[in-house]
């Protein structure tokens, strides 16, 4: 149901605090992810602009008129947690598919009913089994263009 819940504020959000553990990333770890979380946020954007069309998902909570209540959580926890993923598990398959499936379970079956009781977020077209195949899809596709991306540097390194 596409009805309005109470608002939120967005505005104190742990997005600082998400920002600032970059800080203890590297520099060279920040070279390194920076593309492949980019290209996560570009996508997880798209996805969320088709699951609003579709109506897979909904987002009450708005923190602009003009901007989604997921902007938030694709520019916060996402993004940072596709740098600390990649960090920690990178040629490590089995660990970072691990790793992921954890968090993406813990937000789908604890964080979105709690988003939902707030009136954040709901699921609405979607079945909870079927979100976690986008995030395994989304997984998929950042340790691919992880491995794309380095598989390229060191071609590029042995033909110097």
């Amino acid at each position: 149901m596409l009805h309005e819940k109470h608002k939120t504020d967005f505005s104190n959000n742990d997005g600082t605090f998400m920002a600032f553990s970059l800080l203890f990333v590297g520099r060279q770890s920040i070279k390194r992810f920076l593309p492949a979380s980019l290209l996560m946020v570009i996508t997880v954007r798209i996805v969320n602009v088709i699951a609003k069309k579709r109506r897979w998902w909904w987002w009450y909570t708005k923190i602009h008129p003009s901007v989604s209540g997921s902007f938030p959580f694709v520019y916060g926890p996402f993004f940072v947690s596709s740098f600390w993923l990649l960090k920690y598990s990178y040629g490590k398959v089995m660990k970072y598919f691990g790793l992921n499936l954890s968090a993406h379970l813990l937000f789908t079956y604890i964080l979105e009913p709690i988003l939902n009781k707030l009136g954040i977020a709901s699921l609405v077209r979607m079945r909870k089994i079927e979100l976690m195949y986008v995030f395994v899809a989304l997984a998929t596709l950042l340790y691919g263009f992880q491995f794309v991306s380095e598989s390229v540097a060191v071609t590029k390194e042995r033909s110097q």
